[in-house]
């Protein structure tokens, strides 16, 4: 009966299933399917989160009156065939369940329809794949059905027939039906932006056909920002760290109940109130446990529950897809085994080739959707270690922030991030490779017997060799990430200081320091490079090698073994099944490495100290008491450190006020810090009762408009918002700002001058109310009266925090009467403590420095201050609020008056007024061919001919052997065996390892090339950048040059250069495919040459939208760099005020709006992927048919070439697809690093022919010819017709009003400015006619912001290296910081952290005096240098300046008139004009502008 089947199905020309088989496994192969899945398919629906219910909709009632009607139809068909069937109904009892079953089996597929629609799911898996079977498995009942109506009448069985093709068109409506998903649910709000894959149905996602409506919107116009999708609520960090923390939280109950004594019991918790004392983040996350198990595990864990079962659906279809892949060359064995049989019925080749097609088809959507869960879990990986690190961010100690600059922490979420992300797609290659392999040895056993363990031993050599490449290449990894490390900390550190190194001259020292980290990082990489073209071609040569020896030992071990077309290319087959798996091996394994290297930087990040909450005990407000009390305190600010403030005693009562005092490195700061709990507290007790407000000695500032900074993310009370800005003397700045406090505050304040920064951070202090006021010497950076003002509107007995607790450090003697308590520090110790008339009394240290400073020209007296006090008040609008030099050469601060601004900005848009910053801005359309050509053009056209012909050579070799094989294949054995087996060897073995020469030629040529135009590129942007005059740093922010010196420098370094070598090698990889297809058979080329054609069309059509999607994803991850770096700046300022929930909450935000950008853009890929891979499959397709129709001229060995090969192109197009895409979204780094080429530049550096003196200037004599200035086209002059001779050793003081342009004299002679009319001579030269280093290097400034770069004390001092250590330490000496240097564990070598963090706002400024008396030039500028330090120090500088810079000519913009009261001229300034100019006791004598100000300030 078996038999007879058999001879009814298979062996005929006219196959057939039998009537049984039809009437019951047809019949009930569905209903068994959805009988065994919907239980547990019911018990997921149960378990699922209830989403809302999806209302009775159109298509829903369609679906289930479908149903119903199918299942009323069966048992119509029942009752039919039983009536019909009545005599004989016992012997087709089989026939007759099978309605039966199908009916009650669409029953519940109704039921199902009915579950879905109450749990919310709108689109069902199972259901789609019950509606195929059934389909499919009618397809031969309607054959049969046919057949008999053409054979005997319709009307032989009309109601059968009837009946049967209504079943089938309604299950076709059915399936027809699933392909579209059902309304949203009733709870479900839907977005106005909202991703389209949320309502897609299976189909449509499994296709990616969802995603088409963003590429036709990307085809017809460029993309912007606002084209794009909001994130699925699975995607959004929010929900990710949510789940995160949940799981955590748990997880710490865990543990505790396993090491009760552990701190990890703590969990994550932020609180605006209680930031400090709550629970941190200091959790098993952090710690090792008591098991001792690493953090790297935990967090693995962590990320493993939250993204684990999602990866694991994106497993199952990787099995499946390796599934089709091996049947894929048993069916090509199949169709060989036709090809030769001259007697097999044609409709089998036909079948061979239709299945060839649609398990290709299968395998290449189930690989796709496999890359789409690795990316989107990527992505989500990404965007959980980033909130990870942010949260850390907020969280570090002191201590532990030294450790990790912020370019190194830039460096984690930008490449260890991504490093991590690329593990993910590529980490199951680890483990499913070496199955794959083992699987493709099993079949060639099957295929060739003992002769496949030869290929195993060929495979088994070149594993060792990678494993050691792969750890040499791991160590220079880590070798590449640190010099990265160090040149991206450089960078932020040269962008936040380029300010100074203009001043100074000093960027050709600090290029050189940056060009030496670049040559360490280049050298690891080109090392690495060499040994990964060694592993690439070891790999790829593999497959060649293992068919050489599995031949090789076949036909040798046996003379009647004789390689026909089936063995050698299903062998062939199953080998290039092979390459794939041991490709990918060594890039998993190199991806593991980086990933384990990233993983371990990570958790060094991760695993540092944090603020301890019990450092401070936080109490509820009370009234009376003590505010803040410290008992027996010792604080350090690691546990390591030795001990900065010991045996602290201080209570502060309720509503008090307490001036701090002290020498420069006293403690003063420190003893604010440990009231905040930023100090490690080794002993002794602290309490702070209520909220606190803090304002720090240096303001911290946010890349926002005014109102954002003060109001910090608290409720705008109009009455005492305008109340706070008038205190803090800030509303005549306001008036002169293009959009009053809507105008953007630069990166670090960069358009504000230091008071206004001072006077900000103080307002948003103020603006809090909150209990305890901490105020780390708000008062130094403001001129005198101003600072009256201040102290008495706001802090003093009057002011507005009259009754809260205050805590004052200050070096303003004036202040202290009116203080309740005075605390004197010295040396980390509280040295006195009392009222002020208690502390005079006493007549200990504090009594004598308060005489020995009275009468310096500083008026202490009471009475005075409060008159002088009450007219700074009464002219406060008319007061001296001086602008920044940076202000100065913003484009939309200038000089002129506010109307004058207004007038010139009427053109501009209004939401522009006030805008500073520029976004980082994407380009649109395609990348321009000039961008290749830059690329290109740095490599060089020998490298570029040498890649070519290696590529050429090396598929040229590979066709060869191919060819070779076929020719072996088609020879006819003679009696049982072939002959010249080692000619045919030799030949074979000659040709391939001349491609494995060849490829190894080819990859490291393309990396050595790569290397050679990152080099150049990298170059170009460091000179384009530093060349850059002021005004660009104020308007880009440096997020977005950090942007570009990280993350599109390490894409030109690393990605560029392996899109380029997997592109090239499978173009012509290609291109050997098509001439073997074409040679086998010729009519391919009338599908071949229309494929092409739309493959072009769909890859151009891609194309614009996927490199729009990548300047997207890039311009938007500026945002997240710059509020890192604004993050670790203001740390202590946001845990000071409880905001931490507010940033998480923003950084929420700037990474959502990144993904965004990123999720569409790996979709495209995937997107195309398909659709050109389903091309590549009818290639396949056509192949297959036209040989099955040729093959009576056909040889089996040019079929087997022919088929074989084109089996390979759909993994070709997918690698085309992918590196072409990387290729053309990558070479945007390189748009975006020549961007700046083209922009302004400063003058020349220095001027070839230029002859200038090296002792000038000798005199130090200065004179403007009607000079004049101008900020931009359209102002007014904020300088004009200013005529001036300063002569040698005179002493000039500069003072004015707001905007008078008194700092523009300062930024002319430095050409930091250039001149709109006008000269300026120094020593008769005309500073115009020479380079800037030429001017710059031989004149000094002493900024008002001392900037210390990290590296050694030595550095800081003299970068070019050019002074002797006599000479250092007498500039030292000078400048009072010998005795402090000297005490340093490596003294001159002592390493400065990053911005001079462990040095005192004191010492940094004495550093920079130090500067400026080892430069010792004729000519210095001054610029308020002696703000931040004590009354004492002042002197000490003062009478230094005064006597090592005697025979010097000095200017000094004066913010404090008492230090140049002494000079011999002051020019005062008015409106860009010189108002009066003679020597002080001459001015004061007029009773004009300079008298005035005398008065307000208290002098006279």
């Amino acid at each position: 009966m078996v038999e007879e089947d058999w001879n009814l199905t298979w062996y005929t020309s006219k196959p057939d299933l039998t009537q049984c088989f039809q009437h019951t496994v047809l019949v009930w192969f569905p209903c068994v399917y959805l009988w065994t899945c919907s239980p547990f398919y019911l018990l997921y629906l149960l378990l699922r989160s209830h989403r809302g219910v999806i209302p009775l909709s159109k298509l829903c009632c369609s679906k289930t009156l479908l149903g119903l009607s199918l299942a009323s139809v069966g048992l119509l068909e029942m009752f039919y065939f039983v009536v019909k069937e009545n005599n004989e109904t016992h012997k087709h009892l089989l026939m007759l369940l099978g309605p039966m079953v199908r009916s009650l089996t669409l029953v519940l597929a109704v039921v199902i329809i009915q579950v879905e629609r109450i749990k919310g799911l709108r689109s069902s898996v199972l259901l789609f794949l019950f509606w195929t079977l059934l389909v499919l498995c009618s397809i031969v009942p309607l054959k049969v059905n046919i057949e008999q109506i053409i054979d005997q009448g319709f009307s032989s069985d009309a109601v059968r027939f009837v009946v049967f093709f209504l079943c089938f068109s309604l299950q076709l409506a059915e399936l027809v039906l699933c392909c579209f998903s059902d309304r949203r649910t009733l709870s479900d709000n839907a977005a106005q932006k909202r991703c389209p894959e949320e309502d897609a149905s299976f189909l449509s996602k499994f296709l990616f056909f969802w995603f088409s409506s963003l590429m036709v919107k990307g085809y017809k116009s460029p993309l912007q920002a606002s084209d794009l999708w909001s994130l699925r609520d699975q995607d959004s960090s929010n929900q990710i760290m949510t789940d995160l923390e949940n799981f955590w939280t748990q997880k710490c109950k865990q543990l505790q109940k396993e090491s009760p004594g552990s701190d990890s019991s703590q969990s994550w918790s932020w609180s605006r109130s209680d930031s400090l004392s709550g629970p941190t983040e200091k959790t098993q996350l952090l710690k090792k446990d008591s098991k001792g198990r690493d953090y790297s595990l935990y967090l693995l864990h962590a990320l493993g529950w939250s993204f684990g079962l999602y990866f694991l659906f994106g497993i199952l279809c990787l099995l499946l897809h390796d599934a089709f892949m091996f049947a894929v060359p048993q069916v090509l064995s199949a169709l060989l085994v036709f090809m030769r049989d001259e007697d097999a019925p044609v409709w089998k080749g036909f079948l061979y080739a239709v299945l060839l097609f649609l398990l290709s088809c299968l395998q290449s959507v189930l690989n796709h959707q496999y890359m789409f869960h690795c990316f989107t879990v990527g992505m989500r990986l990404k965007t959980a270690l980033m909130g990870l690190i942010y949260r850390k961010t907020l969280l570090m100690s002191s201590a532990a922030r030294r450790h990790f600059t912020l370019g190194e922490i830039v460096n984690l979420v930008s490449a260890d991030t991504q490093k991590l992300m690329d593990f993910v797609v590529y980490c199951n290659s680890v483990w499913i490779a070496p199955i794959e392999i083992a699987l493709c040895f099993y079949f060639l056993w099957q295929l060739l017997g003992p002769a496949a363990l030869a290929g195993i031993t060929a495979v088994a050599l070149t594993f060792p060799l990678n494993a050691v490449l792969a750890k040499m290449r791991g160590k220079l990894q880590e070798v590449q990430m640190k010099f990265m490390d160090g040149r991206i900390k450089l960078m932020n550190e040269i962008l936040g200081g380029v300010k100074i190194l203009k001043f100074y001259a000093w960027e050709e020292a600090f290029l050189r320091r940056v060009g030496v980290l670049r040559d360490g990082e280049l050298g690891a990489l080109k090392k690495s490079q060499i040994l990964y073209s060694v592993s690439l071609a070891s790999f790829n040569s593999s497959s060649f090698l293992i068919a050489l020896s599995v031949f090789g030992v076949y036909v040798l071990f046996d003379q009647r073994n004789v390689l026909d077309a089936q063995k050698i290319f299903v062998s062939v087959a199953l080998i290039n099944i092979l390459k794939t798996p041991l490709s990918q091996l060594p890039f998993a394994m190199n991806t593991t490495m980086q990933a384990i290297i990233s993983l371990r930087r990570l958790t060094n990040f991760l695993c540092q100290d944090e603020l301890r909450p019990d450092n401070v005990e936080k109490l509820p407000h009370s009234a009376g008491g003590n505010a803040i009390v410290i008992e027996g305190g010792v604080f350090s600010w690691s546990h390591d450190d030795s001990p900065c403030l010991q045996s602290i005693n201080v209570k502060v009562k309720t509503g008090s006020l307490v001036a701090v005092v002290g020498h420069v490195g006293s403690g003063k700061s420190s003893l604010l810090s440990a009231m905040l709990g930023e100090m490690e507290r080794r002993c002794g007790f602290v309490s702070v009762k209520g909220s606190v407000g803090y304002a720090p000695q240096q303001a911290w500032v946010q890349n926002a408009s005014v109102k954002d900074n003060i109001v910090f993310g608290g409720e705008r009370k109009e009455s005492w918002y305008h109340r706070v800005l008038e205190a803090c003397a800030l509303l005549p700045d306001l008036d002169l700002l293009p959009a009053g406090d809507a105008t953007e505050i630069g990166e670090k304040g960069l358009n504000l001058s230091g008071g206004q920064k001072q006077r900000v951070s103080l307002a948003r202090a103020v603006y809090r109310k909150s209990d305890v006021y901490l105020l780390d010497d708000p008062l130094s950076a403001v001129d005198a009266h101003v600072g009256q003002h201040i102290f008495d509107r706001i802090i003093g007995p009057r002011g507005l925090l009259k009754d809260k607790t205050r805590v004052l450090v200050t070096h303003g003697l004036s202040f202290l009467p009116k203080a309740d308590m005075v605390v004197v520090m010295e040396d980390g110790l509280v040295s006195e403590i009392g009222s002020y008339a208690e502390l005079m009394d006493r007549k200990g240290a504090f009594a004598k420095l308060i005489q020995s400073f009275r009468g310096n020209g500083r008026r202490e007296n009471p009475a005075l201050q409060d008159r002088s006090s009450r007219k700074a008040v009464s002219r406060l609008s008319f007061t001296d609020f001086d602008l920044s030099q940076e202000q100065l050469i913003s484009c939309d601060m200038g000089s002129a008056s506010v109307q004058q601004m207004n007038d010139v900005d009427q053109d501009l848009d209004v939401d522009d007024v006030g805008k500073l910053t520029e976004a980082d801005k994407a380009h649109t359309g395609r990348v321009k061919l000039q961008m290749y050509r830059e690329y290109f053009k740095t490599i060089g056209l020998t490298f570029i001919m040498t890649i070519i012909f290696l590529c050429a050579f090396q598929q040229a070799a590979s066709l060869a052997y191919n060819y070779w094989l076929s020719l072996w294949a088609d020879e006819t054995p003679v009696n049982g065996t072939q002959s010249n087996h080692g000619l045919k060897l030799s030949v074979f073995a000659a040709l391939g390892f001349t491609q494995a020469m060849a490829m190894f030629g080819t990859t490291l040529a393309i990396a050595l090339g790569g290397i050679v135009a990152s080099r150049h590129l990298h170059a170009d942007l460091l000179h384009s950048v530093l060349h850059s005059p002021m005004s660009f740093f104020e308007v880009t922010p440096s997020g977005n040059l950090l942007n570009r010196f990280s993350k599109e420098i390490d894409a030109i370094d690393c990605m560029i250069p392996d899109g380029l070598k997997m592109m090239l090698g499978y173009l012509f990889k290609l291109l050997e495919v098509c001439i073997i297809v074409l040679l086998a058979t010729p009519l391919t080329g009338l599908v071949l040459l229309p494929l092409a054609c739309v493959y072009v069309f769909i890859q151009s059509f891609y194309v614009a939208t996927s490199c729009q999607l990548r300047r997207l994803e890039a311009v938007s991850r500026s945002p997240i760099y710059s509020h890192f770096s604004e993050t670790v700046q203001g740390a202590v300022v946001i845990r000071a005020f409880g905001e931490q929930q507010r940033f998480v909450l923003e950084s929420h935000l700037r990474i959502d709006n990144n993904q965004e950008a990123y999720f569409p853009r790996f979709v495209a890929t995937r997107w195309l992927a398909v659709n050109l891979e389903f091309l590549g499959n009818l290639l396949v397709l056509a192949a297959a048919i036209f040989s099955v129709l040729g093959r009576a001229e056909l040889s089996p060995g040019i079929v087997g070439l022919a088929v074989s090969q084109s089996l390979q192109v759909t993994g070709i197009l997918s690698w085309i697809v992918r590196s072409w895409t990387d290729v053309e979204n990558n070479i945007v780094s390189v748009e975006r690093v020549k961007e700046y080429d083209n922009t302004p530049k400063e003058a020349a550096w220095t001027l070839q022919g230029s002859f200038l003196p090296e002792s000038w200037p000798t005199t130090g004599t200065i004179q403007f010819e009607d000079y004049g200035l101008q900020y931009r086209k359209g102002l007014d002059w904020a300088l004009k017709d200013i005529s001036i001779n300063i002569q040698s050793r005179e002493k000039v003081g500069l003072v004015g009003r707001t905007g008078a342009g008194k700092s523009s004299l300062a930024l002319g002679i430095f050409r930091i400015l250039e001149a709109a009319n006008g000269r300026i001579f120094i020593d008769g030269v005309n500073i115009a006619d020479i380079g800037l280093h030429d001017l710059r290097s031989r004149i000094t400034i002493i900024p008002q912001d001392p900037v210390v770069f990290s590296g050694s004390l030595r550095m800081n001092l003299d970068p070019f290296d050019t002074c002797s250590d006599e000479e250092l330490w007498t500039a030292l000496e000078l400048a009072h910081l010998s005795s402090f240097v000297s005490e340093l564990p490596q003294r001159l070598n002592y390493q400065c952290c990053e911005g001079g963090e462990n040095l005192s706002l004191g010492q940094r400024q004495l550093l920079c005096l130090a500067r400026a008396l080892l430069r010792k030039t004729r000519i210095l500028v001054l610029d308020e240098a002696t703000a931040a330090v004590d009354l004492k120090t002042d002197q000490l500088i003062q009478s230094t300046i005064r006597n090592q810079f005697d025979d010097c000519t000095v200017l000094t913009i004066a913010h404090r008139l008492n230090t140049i009261m002494d000079y011999t001229r002051v020019i005062v300034m008015d409106r860009g004009t010189i108002a009066e100019m003679d020597s002080p006791p001459e001015l004061i004598t007029l009773q004009g502008h300079f008298y005035q100000m005398c008065l307000e300030a208290g002098l006279i």
